[in-house]
């Protein structure tokens, strides 16, 4: 299959071939561009190959930000409709069963409904589920920097852990993308970690391995971040990006931010300790 024939059968929905060896071409991630967020981030994970997003009876975790009271316009939070799609392929995929959850910095009503996502979440038949103290259980995480951390017991329990961040400025750790996202799968006193924020959030990637990554950057949010707030920080990109490479994901991420090498220690470090390569082999859609 000719590159340009590949790329109209992704647009088109058609099946998909496998991505095996060179066929259609030697690529570990998929860029998509447009105007549909939902439409870009399905055909991504076809062009990626469902069997990368679950096997037939899995229980799979979808991670979005769900961090804060925001408006999808804000983008502080995932795009609801990347997060619809990834659903819907999981179950396509076969599925048995898919949770959506974050430990919010918000109160976690607002932030699942306000966000959009815990509407969409359900009517795509998944189980939003928010989160207790009583679902924390203390893991080793046998860390560089954390040894052991409070952890709920759901990211424990399911087959597969895909990661769904959005692109978005951080006042402290300059940047939150995939990596930094993990940090709504623990409890305890989160502040703390950012003592050594670049150390810790590799810990927590080691730890939980995410089997996928989906980055959100249809709209990123490019200042005052985390939370956001004023629509005049917010650049639309129309893009998401699909990777099993979390290091090429925040990579590819940080430099939507303009961010320079040196401000990306964690991703240099998660690539020392092997957890990916920064540099992708892109197929763009």
């Amino acid at each position: 299959m000719k590159r340009r024939d590949f790329i109209k059968a992704v647009i088109a929905g058609a099946a998909l071939p496998l991505l095996k060896g060179k066929t259609p071409g030697d690529f570990n991630a998929i860029e998509a561009y447009g105007e549909d967020p939902y439409k870009i981030t399905w055909n991504s994970l076809k062009a990626f190959g469902l069997k990368n997003v679950a096997s037939r009876g899995d229980v799979v975790l979808v991670k979005p930000n769900i961090g804060w009271d925001r408006r999808p316009e804000q983008a502080a939070n995932t795009n609801p409709m990347v997060v619809k799609a990834i659903i819907e392929a999981a179950y396509q995929a076969g599925a048995k069963k898919v949770l959506v959850l974050d430990n919010p910095c918000n109160a976690a009503k607002r932030t699942y409904y306000r966000s959009g996502i815990a509407k969409v979440a359900r009517e795509a038949g998944a189980q939003v589920i928010f989160l207790r103290d009583s679902h924390l259980v203390n893991e080793k995480i046998n860390g560089e920097f954390l040894n052991e951390w409070k952890v709920y017991r759901q990211a424990l329990e399911v087959d597969r852990i895909i990661d769904a961040p959005i692109v978005k400025h951080h006042s402290l750790a300059r940047a939150t993308i995939g990596m930094k996202n993990l940090m709504g799968l623990i409890g305890g006193q989160r502040g703390y970690l950012h003592r050594h924020i670049d150390t810790a959030i590799v810990d927590l990637t080691q730890f939980f391995k995410p089997s996928l990554v989906v980055v959100d950057a249809y709209r990123v949010l490019k200042a005052h971040g985390p939370q956001g707030g004023s629509l005049k920080d917010v650049v639309l990109k129309k893009k998401v990006f699909v990777t099993r490479d979390i290091v090429a994901a925040d990579y590819w991420g940080a430099k939507l931010l303009g961010l320079s090498p040196e401000q990306m220690k964690w991703i240099f470090e998660g690539e020392k300790r092997g957890l990916g390569r920064k540099e992708a082999r892109i197929l763009k859609i």
